[in-house]
């Protein structure tokens, strides 16, 4: 018996090479449905291309300018979902950022993106799943989180909370609560335990220093609600993690800009595509 042929995605992928600033800048306005992004994160990561230690008030006014287009493409009723995390010796930072964005945005939704979490089942013992990076610190403990914030233009942004539901552990709360319609699904809540999968290689399987996910980003979207005609985009796309993800989903398009040649190329490689034309080599 021959295998069955895979189906061809429905989403068409427009990924270009440069600065992201520039290049929403060309997009119409109000065009765009659910943006998911994890910008640089200004602690200093070593990127290919990109110095991420800029001074302080620097990096924030750069976000303010990158996030003021975000918001001039997303429709009224548009996702935006930023990804940022922390270092024990830098806490501030993701709540210094979205306090920045609060006069282009109203934070709807705050979720906990949890890569590492230890459970004591209700039979006793401890379960422990995921992956974390470790510290030989005194003064710390591991981080094993990172946020995920839920802006929206209006703060009234419709979300369709059983898109990333779950199945009642208690069978009898289906019927005890009406707001249930009888189905066994509830409210996943705004903690997400998404772990890496475990590689043997980062150069060969994952080769860019910080990325989410694609089940985070394919999340994001089923939350906002899948419809057709969804646009999605990533103004920092990486290595194309968020692209997978609306793929996964079968979105109706999907933009993105990426400003490391190295990466787009390598994004392009896993969505099957075409690598664009690149500003120059790299």
């Amino acid at each position: 018996m021959k295998p069955a042929a895979r189906k061809k995605s429905r989403t068409r992928f427009t990924l270009r090479h440069g600065d992201c600033i520039a290049g929403m800048a060309k997009l119409p306005a109000d065009s765009v449905n659910v943006v998911i992004t994890s910008p640089p994160y200004n602690l200093d990561i070593a990127y290919r291309s990109y110095r991420d230690n800029a001074p302080r008030e620097a990096y924030l006014e750069w976000c303010g300018n990158w996030a003021a287009e975000v918001q001039r493409v997303l429709k009224p009723n548009g996702s935006f979902f930023l990804n940022i995390g922390a270092m024990p010796v830098n806490p501030w930072l993701p709540h210094e950022l979205v306090l920045r964005l609060r006069s282009q945005f109203v934070l709807q939704n705050t979720l906990h993106w949890v890569k590492s979490i230890t459970v004591q089942p209700k039979d006793g013992g401890e379960i422990s799943a995921g992956h974390f990076k470790p510290l030989n610190s005194k003064r710390y403990i591991n981080d094993c989180h990172e946020y995920i914030f839920h802006l929206t233009r209006n703060g009234d942004t419709p979300l369709d909370r059983l898109g990333v539901g779950v199945a009642y552990a208690d069978k009898s709360n289906i019927a005890r609560w009406g707001h249930t319609d009888g189905k066994d699904k509830r409210c996943r809540g705004n903690n997400w335990f998404i772990p890496y999968k475990t590689i043997a290689s980062r150069d060969g399987e994952r080769p860019h220093p910080a990325t989410f996910p694609a089940q985070l980003a394919e999340w994001c979207i089923r939350l906002h609600g899948l419809r057709d005609g969804l646009v999605v985009l990533d103004p920092f796309l990486g290595i194309g993690h968020a692209a997978e993800g609306a793929r996964a989903c079968g979105v109706k398009k999907f933009i993105g800009f990426e400003i490391d040649a190295g990466y787009l190329r390598e994004a392009c490689k896993r969505l099957g595509v075409p690598a664009p034309k690149m500003r120059c080599a790299d």
